[in-house]
């Protein structure tokens, strides 16, 4: 199969504006191909097909997919480069359509931009049925001629790593327990030589003191691993690191405070924050990112037992504070308390956390962007500018102490790990109490709670598990690292 783009016409005359791999294929079929379009009705609109069969022996079915306007670029309305999004939906769009027809391989156009379309190809195939009898077919995407094959190896590896996340939050808990998910990433790295995984254990978490992270655990069967990866990139293997923490909670039952039964199978994915902030290294290895990178990720379950946390429990981080644990469903904040105080020991450029911690996110942003938190413009800067470019979207929010003084007015311990006015500003109040845990100046929070999935508001996904911002943490890391270089 085929798949070639082609632009909305800028005149009235609706004739159609191909690429330049849609312009040579024209010319391959001597122009059979801007004649069946024409004789299609109207030009096509951005995301929709055609589909023609027997125009050309190598290519028995082309799919024609609309790219929207020629010279779009950085939409500064929608803080992203739109060129760049059309071109991913478009080549999503396209590829599924060849693996509906059942073929096994497509050469996709790369539209002016081979990176965004890999990820678009990459991305819109993507579908998690490792457990089904009934599988969609396999589809191979391949780049159509060979101008810009670097980019579209990039764009393959960006998606890739995205799909990884996808993957470990789509599958059953059952299946990605604590110890499973340690295990998928360490094999996922074994082939780089300057990557070292640690599996912590339980007796390793207790004498690390963490008793935040541990009083989330022990309510399950599952004993808790601390994950802790160091991907030495850069040429001097000293240089300080991004430390990347995220929240791994494997299943959230929420605890003694029970969530209710409806949808409590998505929390299969709470341990999103892991799964991407994993993903983006192991993504930063295999692009070969000249910059040191340590990824800590806390993995527990969160289950109601005779041994769980009750409300009203205080508990001790790793720093030696208090924590009234008012709510047993907020629990990431207390696995990341713990992480990032250990996140702390590495002399970090920056500390950047990522986790699907509140329904309030959810609410202030739905799935347009992930809440970013943060104590440094530096850092905001840095991540905003990689999301534009990703088409992943974030938007900061604020850290006032406004906030701090809603978790630290606590009646029996130094903080409170829900704010005293419960439901309000909840993602804020969170973020606040994560505030209590990080000295660095340098930090930044990602609450990913309302990106954590997928009904139909990215084109180029299915539905189910998102695995972002996995991108633009990779991207984040990119432009870090030619920071350094500078």
């Amino acid at each position: 199969g085929l798949v070639l783009g082609v632009y909305s016409s800028e005149k009235d005359d609706g004739a159609a504006q191909f690429t330049s791999a849609g312009d040579a294929f024209d010319q391959l079929v001597s122009g059979k191909l801007r004649a069946l379009l024409s004789l299609c009705g109207p030009p096509l609109k951005k995301g929709k097909t055609r589909i023609f069969h027997g125009l050309h022996q190598d290519f028995p079915s082309v799919v024609v997919v609309g790219l929207g306007k020629k010279n779009a670029g950085i939409n500064e309305q929608e803080n992203w480069n739109e060129g760049k999004e059309n071109i991913r939906t478009a080549v999503a769009v396209g590829c599924r359509q060849i693996q509906d027809l059942e073929i096994p391989c497509v050469e996709v156009d790369p539209c002016g931009d081979a990176q965004a379309a890999a990820e678009g190809a990459v991305l819109g195939l993507h579908e998690y049925n490792e457990l089904k009898k009934k599988k969609k077919p396999v589809v191979t995407p391949q780049l159509h001629g060979s101008a810009e094959s670097e980019a579209w190896q990039k764009g393959l590896i960006y998606a890739e790593g995205q799909n990884l996340a996808r993957y470990l939050m789509e599958a059953p808990a059952n299946y990605i327990t604590p110890i499973k998910f340690a295990e998928h990433i360490e094999q996922k790295l074994r082939s780089f030589s300057n990557v070292k995984v640690h599996i912590r254990p339980e007796s390793w978490i207790t004498t690390q003191e963490m008793g935040a992270f541990l009083s989330v655990a022990k309510g399950s069967a599952e004993p808790p691993i601390f994950l802790e990866i160091h991907y030495l990139g850069a040429a001097n293997t000293d240089d300080s690191p991004l430390v990347f923490v995220g929240k791994g909670v494997t299943f959230d039952s929420g605890g003694i405070s029970l969530k209710p039964s409806s949808g409590m199978d998505a929390m299969r994915a709470d341990m999103g924050g892991a799964a991407t902030v994993c993903s983006a290294i192991v993504t930063a290895a295999a692009l070969k990112l000249p910059l040191n990178i340590i990824g800590l990720a806390p993995l527990c379950e969160n289950m109601p037992s005779g041994k769980a946390t009750k409300p009203g429990d205080v508990v001790r981080a790793k720093n030696g504070k208090t924590i009234q644990v008012d709510n047993t469903d907020a629990e990431g904040r207390l696995l990341l308390a713990d992480a990032l105080c250990y996140a702390h020991n590495f002399n970090a450029r920056a500390i950047v956390n990522a986790a699907t911690l509140t329904g309030a996110m959810d609410v202030a942003l739905g799935s347009a962007a992930a809440g970013v938190f943060t104590n440094s413009s530096w850092l905001w800067t840095h991540l905003y500018e990689a999301s534009i470019l990703t088409g992943d979207r974030v938007w900061r929010m604020p850290l006032f102490e406004h906030y701090t003084k809603q978790v630290t007015d606590c009646p029996l311990a130094d903080v409170s790990n829900i704010g005293k006015y419960s439901r309000a500003g909840g993602a804020c109040t969170a973020a606040a109490f994560l505030k209590e845990f990080v000295t660095a100046s340098h930090w930044a929070h990602l609450d990913i709670a309302g990106v954590m999935s997928n009904k139909d508001e990215v084109p180029y996904l299915r539905k189910g598990m998102a695995g972002r911002p996995t991108r633009t943490l990779v991207e984040f890391a990119a432009r870090l690292s030619q920071d350094s270089h500078n």
